[in-house]
């Protein structure tokens, strides 16, 4: 418990200063996550039995934090498609070497991990970015936060009990409602759009982040592993810690594109 506690202790302020200060600072935060839990990410792969691209998907996730300098967001798509169809190549060229299975894990891989996270210096970019990227990070933990007390106080539910025997659906519940009142607290302070819609994405933003921790929990669950690493004293590894928000920063991106004033 002292060393998980010590851990973030180092970390939280270590991951909301690199974020603070913005530019470099947030692009190098984010490909170090990134590139981190693609490395986690394969080596579960590993366990399942799949044949890894490492130099592949290396080098396509170097290219897109590279991109990510230019700040030109028309790209996004087409690399994301370039990258499908050399992962198809690949199983066109070297069938039935390459089966669909494991194409499908290393583009996911890419997608999952390095794609994801780098989000976060998408979103820290906006205007008020950094108000917005602060309001991820707390949403997902209030989240968390709110499902661990509420559930073991009134958790009789189980939830998904063949991926996390302690989660239950009054946890699940408790944490949309801690969510939903992080929401109400921003619309009062930040403003954009109206309150209602703070709800909304506060109530998306809750499901995403636990949708995101039980995908991560079935995933090493497949694999027989206890966490993805080991990286991090006493939290296990950075897919561990940061499951929850990589659906968490696209989400918030794209409706503040839509919907902010």
């Amino acid at each position: 418990m002292l060393i998980r506690t010590i851990s973030a202790l180092i970390g939280a302020p270590l991951l909301l200063g690199l974020t603070y200060l913005g530019g470099p600072y947030t692009e190098l935060l984010t490909a170090v996550i990134g590139i981190i839990a693609l490395h986690e990410f394969q080596e579960i792969g590993r366990r399942l039995g799949i044949n890894i691209w490492t130099v592949m998907t290396i080098g396509v996730s170097v290219i897109w934090i590279l991109f990510l300098n230019l700040n030109i967001n028309n790209w996004m798509f087409p690399f994301i498609l370039f990258w499908l169809l050399l992962a198809m190549g690949r199983m066109g060229i070297q069938y039935p070497k390459v089966q669909l299975s494991e194409i499908s894990y290393n583009f996911f891989s890419v997608i999952y991990t390095v794609i994801l996270s780098s989000y976060l210096y998408l979103l820290r970019s906006l205007e008020q970015g950094m108000a917005w990227a602060f309001l991820a990070f707390i949403l997902v933990w209030t989240t968390d936060t709110f499902a661990y007390l509420i559930g073991r106080a009134m958790g009789r539910h189980k939830l998904a009990p063949e991926v996390s025997p302690k989660k239950t659906i009054e946890g699940s519940i408790g944490g949309l409602l801690g969510a939903l009142l992080i929401g109400y607290s921003a619309s009062r302070i930040m403003g954009g759009m109206p309150w209602t819609s703070f709800l909304l994405l506060s109530f998306i933003v809750g499901i995403c982040a636990q949708i995101g921790d039980l995908f991560e929990s079935a995933l090493k669950r497949s694999a027989h592993v206890k966490d993805s690493g080991t990286l991090i004293p006493g939290h296990g590894g950075f897919l561990d810690r940061f499951d929850s928000m990589l659906f968490t920063f696209p989400m918030i991106y794209y409706w503040v594109l839509f919907f902010v004033r």
